[in-house]
């Protein structure tokens, strides 16, 4: 059973359709469940589902960018099996300790450091805000991206599948659990308190990520974490809110009101007003 899933994984980056199945399940699912048991009261601009189509169409294109990173992943990935290159190589590491050391390299480059890193210089916080510009946090907020965005956490990816000499089958694993957890730490959902402290110690639970999309510093600047709650905990980014104190959208930077203008949302991060 355990090679069945292994070769299913490392030929899925070859079955996009079978990817999106992932996503689109993932996103009906939390959807269905945000309306049963919501965390906080959303108020959209129109509607939901206009507040999603704004959403889509940066997932659309983020989905599309990375797409074309795949044809370098796989070709770094092969070069690192070829050359012996990368901590799963020179460990020799078993099936299952490689897939463990890919989820983790994988998430503190693709997902706390790019992260961090965009927070910390002005020159890609102003990429960064289209995410943050959101004033009604839910599911499909989670790949809403700008497009420069995009290709940046793709090339910190990259970074860490050459870190790990990380094999194909791992990177779809981890690529697969990374989609269902941004939609899941996105989702407008409340869990148990207790259920939500005890997974924010090893994952990154909803109320916690909620934190990081609070309105205003420096709770902005903390819990930066994708899939793994560690990387804050060991690096001094980890932050607490209460659910009712959370507010979305940003304190400056850019107008709250127009957090579903999309050609705005496209443009602005070119603008040279953030200097």
């Amino acid at each position: 059973m355990f090679e069945n899933l292994i070769a299913y994984f490392q030929t899925l980056e070859s079955r996009p359709l079978e990817r999106l199945l992932f996503l689109v399940f993932g996103m009906l699912v939390l959807w269905a469940i945000e309306g049963a048991i919501p965390l906080l009261s959303l108020r959209y601009r129109r509607n939901k589902f206009n507040h999603a189509a704004i959403n889509f169409s940066f997932t659309t294109i983020h989905l599309i960018i990375h797409t074309g990173f795949a044809v370098l992943i796989i070709l770094l990935s092969d070069w690192c099996k070829a050359n012996n290159f990368g901590l799963i190589h020179w460990l020799n590491a078993s099936i299952g300790l490689a897939i463990l050391i890919t989820i983790l390299t994988l998430d503190f480059f693709g997902g706390w450091l790019v992260h961090f890193t965009e927070h910390k210089f002005a020159w890609l916080w102003r990429f960064h805000i289209v995410h943050h510009a959101d004033n009604n946090v839910d599911v499909t907020t989670g790949l809403r991206h700008h497009p420069v965005e995009s290709v940046l956490r793709g090339v910190f990816f990259l970074a860490g599948v050459v870190v790990a000499g990380a094999p194909m089958y791992a990177v779809m694993i981890f690529q697969t659990v990374l989609v269902l957890f941004v939609q899941f730490t996105h989702a407008n959902i409340r869990l148990p308190r207790k259920v939500d402290r005890l997974l924010s110690y090893v994952l990154v639970s909803p109320n916690m990520h909620k934190v990081h999309h609070h309105w205003k510093q420096p709770y902005t600047d903390s819990n930066y974490g994708a899939v793994f709650s560690i990387w804050d905990r060991l690096l001094g980014t980890f932050m607490t809110l209460e659910p009712h104190q959370i507010r979305y959208g940003l304190d400056r930077y850019y107008p709250n009101e127009k957090d579903e203008d999309f050609v705005l949302l496209m443009k602005k991060p070119f603008e040279n007003i953030y200097d």
